[in-house]
């Protein structure tokens, strides 16, 4: 009778493993709730020019001055994707950059004041850029085209400025002011 009883349990036990039975009882589940996420960050364009004035002494007429302090100017971005160039702009508001208010009244042009952008070439403020200053008293310093790579970013830029005193420039203590501006159409 014990062996009887086995043959009869362990075709019994063989299903037990093939299709073991739940003990547990099934796991009920939620729907899932959503938790709404939001971030963002400011697009921003700022320059930092920590020289306020520059001095060019006393001008010799038909002679070339340089100014002094060098100018530095440090250009930060933090751009959407649809921003494609930054550029920064050197302007004056009127062709006149200096004046001496007289009498009479005399005037340094913007064709006598250079730019010399982190060393490089010599350039007199003569550009006309729509948004700048009036036609013919502007200089373009730098047009960065911008990629994925470059859509945040820092640069740290020098200006060198030089009046050429005209042959006939007359006596007075002229003063003017360089604007520089950055812009990321």
């Amino acid at each position: 009778m014990k062996g009887s009883s086995l043959a009869r349990f362990l075709p019994l036990a063989f299903l037990v493993f093939l299709f073991p039975l739940r003990l547990q009882a099934q796991a009920i589940t939620t729907p899932a709730s959503n938790v709404g996420l939001s971030a963002s960050v400011t697009e921003s364009l700022t320059i930092t020019v920590p020289v306020g004035s520059v001095a060019f002494g006393t001008l010799t007429p038909g002679a070339t001055t340089v100014g002094l302090p060098t100018v530095p100017i440090q250009t930060d971005w933090v751009l959407k994707p649809s921003r494609t160039v930054v550029r920064l702009v050197g302007y004056f508001d009127t062709t006149n950059a200096l004046t001496d208010a007289g009498p009479p009244a005399a005037n340094i042009t913007t064709s006598q004041v250079f730019g010399k952008f982190n060393g490089g070439a010599r350039n007199p403020f003569t550009q006309t850029i729509v948004g700048f200053g009036v036609a013919g008293s502007a200089l373009e310093l730098f047009n960065v085209t911008i990629t994925g790579a470059n859509k945040v970013a820092t640069r740290n830029d020098t200006l060198d400025l030089e009046i050429d005193a005209d042959a006939q420039q007359p006596a007075g203590d002229y003063t003017g002011t360089l604007r520089i501006q950055a812009t990321a159409p």
